[in-house]
């Protein structure tokens, strides 16, 4: 089964697509390749489960380690749970094609894209979201595509699309750019603080390369004899539609225009309307069509009673410009900060409030062993940076047991971790490990960029010496026909009622991260343009607030925190420093109470309780990789005897020998006379033979150079 292969030509980087081949029991799959990078994306529908009032859309994005020629590690040899890489890429397959299936579909929907070859310079990531809209299509699903998905990059001053790991790297810019025939539908990059005019430029330049994928695709269905399915939406009864209507318009648009604040109060009124309406239908005849419509669809009052709250909170924005709790569309809620809010055992933290959004973050500093080893298909291998997010059912004031992290807690806390990346210092400047966990307390909305404002004060509290400070905001969009708003810091009901979730983080540069989220089938740049400048007010609205209680990283660490020191040794010493089965290494740890790190490059990083612990073990590692030369004095320790003379330990693991006759002054007659095994004694090195043998002396050490070797001893 040869199956349908076409080359899709794209700056360069050709892209191939190999159709009616794999999976051919699959709805729709395809094959789709670049370089020697090669993803299989397969779609699948089933009947609607009875009483589901959502999409049910399943996207599993899955990673084969033989793909890279790699075998998975562990007992059991084979891959187990998907590695937080997949996870994220999942979402960005989900996030771009979630708005285009309509919102009334009901059919059990699943894609899943798997890597089965890599190539070490092409991302998987942006094949796979191209891909699952291609397998969406041939499968026959309701959908409003084709879409696709370029990455930019930034090589020197020109932008290039779909670069390569090493380009993404070197580059300033990693964004991916998802878009449909009416626009931008997704949004994901990092940044190093871009400049917003040159993060608009960079979407409009990849939206550009996006038309040529959407008419490659149109191309192929034709080819193939395949219409894009556009299905009608199921009809709504129209008597229960205008009964709750007309019984929830009035009350509902009275409770929006309390404009208040809180939006526990406003939620309970609005339930309050729907209760009694309930009991309106309840209070029907059996046989009365409104009591017959509603018993034939019990999901009908609430679905429709959203809609109205939906309508009328639209309504409100774009006629009167006034949201539902009061501010104009450019307005930030009300912001507090604080910082040291737990105790000096924590290394850092803060609290940040905006409006009823509240998060807490804290920042933990650690040795280089405490780097997050990656095992996936990436190049990179480890992580010091790491950034984690909580949200627990109180901070809705919901029950509902704990759980793992969801692929929501990972996606924001990978989107709070790529907005302060860029200013995190380098292992050469500050070696610690550094990890933050933002705690949603309580959230209305922008929790994500709650959690960059919180975690840039944790930072700063604990001392880590960030470059700039970074701060975010969450944009949102009420489109009705050709009439625009964009609202500044979104709060829930307008998260959840409207048609974007734009956040925007960085510094008062630049952006550092950007993540899109469309509810409708696209946005033209211009309007991603205006709602980007309109972020850059409310950052440094946001910023200054902040700094205001903390303006730069605190000069000193906290006392609870580790002690760090670092020292280059030539790479060749290494296994010196190791000693036998780690002999040396764990005796210095042991005895100095510290923990040692080394690099490949030769770079020991030790970690320690406190300060004086760690210089004593850099002192020692120092001595131990120190060049020997004759005449050198040292304060040693009398580690074997033979009749000849005695060995000396003067460094760890460095030994010498003292002939009887460099003992003393007069003649020794016997070794055990003079010193015993134990004894601590001053030496001074006669010389080091071609073999690398150590000849130790007692004899012609100055009072002053026997001090200095007693003041500096690393026993």
């Amino acid at each position: 089964m040869k199956g349908l292969e076409k080359i899709i030509p794209l700056d360069g980087r050709d892209i191939k697509v190999v159709l009616q081949k794999f999976a051919p029991q699959a709805a729709g799959s395809i094959l789709i390749s670049s370089g020697e990078t090669a993803v299989l994306v397969t779609a699948n529908r089933a009947a609607p489960r009875e009483g589901i009032d959502f999409l049910p859309l399943v996207v599993d994005y899955e990673e084969r380690l033989y793909a890279a020629g790699r075998i998975p590690g562990g007992f059991l040899r084979r891959e187990g749970r998907p590695p937080e890489k997949a996870i994220l890429i999942g979402r960005l397959i989900d996030r771009p094609l979630r708005p285009l299936f309509p919102q009334w579909l009901r059919d059990d929907l699943q894609v899943v894209a798997t890597t089965v070859s890599l190539d070490e310079n092409v991302p998987p990531d942006v094949l796979a979201v191209t891909g699952a809209s291609i397998a969406v299509l041939l499968a026959q699903i309701p959908f409003n595509g084709p879409m696709a998905a370029v990455r930019v990059g930034l090589v020197g001053d020109e932008f290039v699309i779909n670069p390569t790991y090493k380009e993404i790297e070197r580059g300033g810019l990693d964004l991916v750019v998802a878009g449909s025939p009416d626009g931008v539908v997704m949004v994901e990059a990092g940044a190093n603080e871009l400049p917003e005019a040159d993060m608009i430029e960079a979407i409009d330049f990849g939206y550009e390369v996006i038309q040529d994928l959407i008419q490659a695709q149109r191309d192929l269905l034709k080819e193939l004899g395949i219409d894009i399915v556009k299905a009608e939406p199921p009809a709504i009864d129209p008597t229960l539609e205008n009964f709750i209507y007309d019984r929830a318009v009035e009350p509902v648009k009275a409770i929006l225009k309390r404009f208040e604040k809180d939006k526990n109060v406003r939620d309970a009124a609005l339930d309050e309307v729907q209760g009694a309406i309930a009991q309106d239908i309840a209070a029907l005849p059996e046989d009365h069509p409104v009591a017959v419509a509603a018993a034939e669809n019990p999901k009908a009052l609430p679905t429709l009673f959203k809609a109205v709250t939906k309508k009328l909170m639209r309504q409100q924005i774009i006629e009167e410009g006034v949201r539902v709790d009061g501010r104009r569309l450019d307005e930030v809620r009300p912001i507090w900060c604080e910082v040291g809010v737990l105790p000096e055992r924590v290394h850092g933290s803060a609290l940040f409030n905006r409006g009823l959004t509240q998060v807490m973050s804290v920042t933990t500093l650690g040795s280089p062993a405490d780097a997050q080893a990656l095992d996936d298909l990436h190049p990179e291998d480890s992580k010091r940076y790491l950034h984690h997010y909580n949200f627990p059912p109180y901070s809705v004031g919901e029950v509902k047991p704990l759980r793992s992290p969801g692929r929501r807690e990972i996606g924001h806390g990978a989107l709070a971790e790529r907005a302060l990346e860029p200013v995190i210092p380098p292992k050469e400047e500050f070696p610690y490990v550094i990890r933050v966990v933002s705690e949603v307390l309580s959230s209305d909305g922008s929790t994500s960029m709650g959690s960059v404002c919180g975690s840039t004060l944790s930072l700063m509290d604990a001392g880590v010496p960030i470059r700039k400070p970074v701060s975010g905001a969450a944009m949102g969009l009420i489109k009705e026909g050709n009439e625009v708003r964009i609202l500044t810091d979104i709060q829930g009901i307008e998260d959840f009622l409207g048609d974007m979730d734009f956040k925007v983080a960085g510094t008062d540069s630049g952006i550092t991260a950007l993540q899109m989220d469309m509810k409708i089938t696209g946005l033209p740049v211009a309007v991603i343009k205006q709602a980007i400048e309109q972020a850059r007010p409310a950052r440094l609205h946001i910023l200054e607030k902040m700094l205001a209680v903390l303006d730069k990283p605190r000069p000193q660490l906290p006392p609870s925190a580790p002690r760090l020191l670092t020292l280059q040794i030539p790479p060749d010493m290494i296994g010196l420093v190791i000693g036998p089965g780690g002999k040396t290494v764990r005796g210095i740890s042991e005895q100095y109470n510290v923990k040692v790190d080394i690099s490949e490059e030769g770079l020991v990083t030790i970690t320690a309780p406190n300060e004086t612990n760690a210089k004593q073990a850099r002192a020692a590692i120092e001595g131990l990789t120190r060049k020997l030369n004759a005449g050198d004095v040292y304060l040693g320790r009398v580690t074997r005897i033979i009749p000849i003379g005695a060995f000396v330990e003067f460094l760890p693991g460095k030994e010498g020998m003292i002939h009887i006759s460099q003992l003393a002054e007069y003649r020794v007659g016997k070794v055990e006379d003079e010193v015993k095994i134990g004894d601590e004694i001053v030496v001074k090195i006669r010389e080091v033979d071609s073999k690398g043998r150590i000849n130790l002396t007692r004899l012609g050490i100055h009072p002053d150079e026997a001090e200095a070797a007693r003041s500096s001893a690393v026993f």
